[in-house]
């Protein structure tokens, strides 16, 4: 029992150093940062070309990032920022039918602060089967992503306030993995499809009410009866994780 209590305690002291880590850096981002001139609005198209299937990387220092489906392209991107060394890089290259598509914060610009004012809008196609990897150092991310055909999502949170809203109609199967670090983690799904969920908090609480405990994992009442099933593992740093589960269809 001892023992036991000892590797909590360890472990609790490794989660808030980390997480003092991500402050730190953080704060020191929003030092000394370049003046700030007029807001400006950005627009970038990406067509898919020949590509089967695309790996997406979205790399944030903080600010503001919407991502959603529903693009007429592969990317229909709509960047507002107010510091022209902020002006965000989107590269995409295929090969033998794998696109790649890259949108970042140029390296070296630090991250939002006073005046400093940082948006990304990204809309992506449907239909176009997805792996994703984004890392966000600090901020408001809403990820609605139900609706694209996503196999894979990796997402790496720094401090702020995330929604990742997974609820739609699965036609695939879906493993991802979330790493928080300082704030709020909503994590919305799928109430017909099943959901199998391994989630573990730092220093908060893991909310998971509509969800049921099975072999350490919260998992919904269509895991195992479903075809298809998504598979999130979740670990936060400090704050809270929230898991929903999408409303029920109206009685017909």
């Amino acid at each position: 029992m001892a023992g036991r209590r000892a590797a909590d305690m360890a472990h609790q002291k490794l989660c808030l150093g980390a997480t003092l880590a991500v402050v730190f850096i953080f704060c020191a981002c929003t030092i000394n940062q370049p003046p700030t001139g007029p807001v400006q609005t950005e627009t970038k198209e990406v067509k898919l070309g020949d590509a089967k299937a695309v790996q997406i990387e979205i790399q944030m220092g903080a600010g503001e990032l919407s991502v959603a489906g529903g693009a007429k392209n592969l990317l229909d991107a709509e960047f507002t920022y107010n510091v022209p060394d902020w002006k965000p890089q989107v590269d995409y290259d295929v090969s033998a039918g794998q696109g790649r598509l890259s949108i970042r914060q140029p390296e070296g610009t630090g991250g939002p602060g006073g005046n400093a004012h940082y948006n990304w809008d990204l809309r992506l196609k449907n239909g176009v089967p997805l792996t994703m990897d984004v890392k966000m150092g600090a901020g408001r991310a809403n990820l609605t992503l139900g609706k694209l055909s996503l196999t894979g999502l990796d997402l790496e949170l720094g401090a702020g306030e995330t929604t990742v809203d997974l609820t739609g109609d699965w036609k695939n199967d879906l493993a991802a993995r979330i790493r928080g670090g300082v704030g709020r983690a909503t994590i919305r799904l799928p109430r017909d499809v099943g959901v199998r969920v391994e989630a573990e908090g730092g220093i908060g609480a893991i909310n998971a009410h509509d969800f049921k405990k099975e072999h350490g994992a919260y998992v919904n009442d269509a895991y195992g009866q479903s075809p298809v099933t998504l598979r999130v593992d979740v670990k936060g740093g400090v704050g809270e994780i929230n898991l929903e589960l999408a409303e029920a269809p109206p009685v017909v």
